[in-house]
């Protein structure tokens, strides 16, 4: 927090807000400046783990809620509580992503990259019957067939290869769903 600005009282938060609410950008810039440093402050103190950049990340959706719901804000009521159960619901919101996150990521730092290292090449090795592979994608109807080759052999977008295929997104991402499954099918019936 700088040190060299004053504190604001709650009902100067207030009054900014209230007039921001009827069009003073002014003084809605005036409010973000003042209440930027109380929000990164809030969020240091709660979440000393994170890194500074995820940090800001916080304060910035924090920021952005508030610009969301502004017109929600009752300047009969204290302004502090208000932005508090904000930042409070960001906090939340910001702990289950990084929980989400944290759950599925794969640390990749020791990992191989290049397909010479044979240590590169371990998941290719763990898919099985390739023979078995391309015979089943023969023997998936033509459009199947022709949606697993170009979206996930080919690794074309959806759009290329809908305008390849000459028919439209929808209908390549259901023939791309039932095609999975029948792999599935055919491939688990194969061991």
């Amino acid at each position: 927090m700088d040190i060299t600005q004053p504190v604001l009282p709650d009902h100067r938060f207030s009054e900014l807000m209230q007039s921001a609410q009827a069009g003073d950008t002014d003084a809605y810039i005036q409010l973000l400046e003042k209440v930027t440093p109380r929000i990164r402050q809030i969020v240091r103190r709660h979440r000393t783990f994170l890194h500074p950049e995820d940090i800001e990340d916080l304060v910035q959706d924090i920021l952005l809620s508030l610009h969301a719901v502004r017109a929600t804000y009752d300047p009969g009521r204290p302004f502090m509580p208000w932005l508090l159960a904000i930042a409070r619901n960001r906090l939340v919101d910001g702990a289950r992503r990084y929980a989400r996150g944290a759950a599925h990521e794969v640390c990749v730092e020791n990992l191989a990259v290049t397909f010479a290292d044979e240590r590169a090449n371990t998941v290719m090795n763990g898919l099985g019957d390739l023979p078995a592979l391309e015979q089943a994608i023969g023997a998936l109807p033509p459009i199947q067939r022709d949606a697993i080759r170009m979206l996930k052999l080919g690794e074309m977008s959806l759009k290329e290869a809908a305008d390849a295929a000459n028919t439209t997104v929808g209908a390549l991402k259901v023939a791309t769903h039932r095609a999975m499954a029948s792999l599935r099918k055919m491939l688990v019936k194969k061991q």
